[in-house]
């Protein structure tokens, strides 16, 4: 299952830095995660300062 970033997100791009696969970029209003690029690694998560990552 892929991991989505919530509406907490502070768009500091702290979780564009850890993903391996380069899922992770920058949207309208903070950043997105393509769900079909991403492995469900959960490094991002652990990467976002303010926990607005989440597997769906």
């Amino acid at each position: 299952m892929a991991y989505k970033i919530s509406d907490a997100c502070i768009s500091c791009g702290a979780c564009a830095d850890t993903c391996p696969v380069g899922a992770i970029s920058q949207g309208d209003a903070q950043y997105t995660i393509d769900a079909d690029t991403c492995i469900s690694c959960g490094a991002c998560a652990g990467g976002c300062p303010v926990e607005a990552i989440s597997e769906e």
